[in-house]
């Protein structure tokens, strides 16, 4: 597939549009509207928003998680006019991630809902954007092969692994003899130095405030836990072929430094920038160019001090125990990553509803991980069957202390 069109705008899909990536994606877009060109939005419930978006982008085809938003959203958009098909469901998300006429997609649906999507962008040969964790912590080998096997040019979107894309050479061929190391950062969130024994105390609220970066509240979630970094060990684990005890995690509060690569001679390649998702996005998008994003420059001379922190100290490993799940995980049966990722969808929506403690997310996560058998997982309708099991089983423990 090529990497640049001199002759049309690249055409694009936004998977997610209404969320945080889509919202920056579309603000790196509108600064380069020679360039771009938007094909298709998709959301889940933010009728009025993708409204503004609809009406500021005019994609010719628009997708909304439930029907009955799909029918407000043509209501209004005929109302004002404008021909622009409004589709809903699983299915319609495929088409426009997979559609003949569509350059790039950017996967940024939250969770496992946009597994098949990506499958179909992948399938297709696409330029996929990936922001969408899920679609290698739950189906990593079934998706790489759909990668491989569909042509797709697959550039990870996430600021820590842009990072590390970005420090690495780019001959694919020969860097992993060179790399002795991937570092990935962390801010450590919002609870970096919270007494561990006050952690049960913790509301979505307080969660929800990430120091540095503006995020969904999901992620949001994940980044106080460090399960966000769990999610991102395993994703690095299968974008970059490395083994699980090359890849490292320390705590970086300034989250100046995305990530980094140490190599063979124990030189470190880092990427550093403001924490902005639009640096990251802009990369995706003009790869293998580069070009405006948006974004503040790093001003080196008001710069503060960075500084960094190992997980043993201040009594990180306490404090983040989900995070070396991520190892256990690689380490176990293929498929096993699917369990971590369902069992921790359903455990963080029941604490931002509060129906379950802070501190007891990870015990929903480690429960599922040690009672279910994991075994013969070599389709995508294996994993999604495995991914409804676990759900069920993260159901069922939330149950039980929420009826205690």
């Amino acid at each position: 597939m090529s990497t640049s069109n001199t002759t049309r705008p690249q055409r694009i899909t936004i998977l997610g549009s209404t969320g945080s990536i889509g919202v920056n994606t579309l603000d790196v877009i509108s600064r380069h509207p020679d360039r771009f060109e938007v094909f298709a939005l998709t959301g889940a419930t933010q009728v009025d928003l993708m409204l503004q978006q609809s009406v500021q982008f005019k994609p010719s085809m628009v997708v909304m998680a439930h029907a009955d938003a799909a029918k407000q959203l043509q209501e209004k958009l005929d109302a004002l006019g404008l021909g622009i098909r409004v589709q809903s469901g699983a299915k319609a998300l495929e088409e426009v991630a997979a559609h003949p006429h569509v350059d790039s997609v950017m996967a940024a649906i939250v969770g496992a809902a946009g597994l098949k999507a990506c499958l179909a962008a992948a399938s297709s040969g696409k330029r996929l954007l990936l922001a969408n964790k899920e679609a290698l912590v739950v189906g990593a080998d079934v998706f790489l092969k759909a990668v491989q096997q569909g042509g797709a040019t697959l550039i990870p979107i996430d600021s820590e692994h842009s990072a590390i894309f970005q420090s690495l050479p780019e001959d694919a061929s020969t860097w992993k003899n060179r790399v002795e190391k991937i570092i990935l950062t962390a801010s450590g969130g919002p609870f970096r130095r919270r007494d561990v024994a006050s952690l049960k105390d913790v509301t979505p609220e307080e969660a929800c405030a990430h120091p540095n970066w503006v995020m969904g509240r999901k992620i949001s979630v994940d980044s106080a836990t460090m399960m966000n970094k769990a999610l991102e060990v395993i994703e690095a684990r299968y974008l970059f072929g490395l083994p699980p005890e090359r890849l490292e995690v320390v705590i970086h509060p300034q989250s100046v430094i995305h990530s980094m690569v140490q190599y063979r001679d124990t030189s470190v390649v880092a990427q550093l920038g403001t924490p902005d998702m639009r640096v990251p996005i802009a990369y995706g998008l003009s790869w293998p160019e580069r070009m405006a994003s948006g974004a503040q420059a790093l001003d080196f001379h008001t710069l503060a001090d960075m500084t960094f922190e190992s997980l043993d100290d201040h009594g990180h490993r306490e404090r983040f125990a989900g995070l070396r799940l991520a190892w256990d995980a690689l380490r176990a049966p293929l498929g096993t990553t699917t369990v971590l990722n369902a069992a921790n969808e359903v455990a963080v929506e029941a604490f931002l509803t509060k129906r379950i403690r802070f501190d007891q997310i990870h015990h929903v996560n480690a429960h599922c991980l040690s009672a279910l058998l994991v075994s013969n997982m070599s389709t995508i309708e294996d994993l999604m069957a495995l991914d409804e099991k676990t759900r069920a089983l993260a159901h069922s423990c939330v149950g039980e202390w929420t009826s205690g």
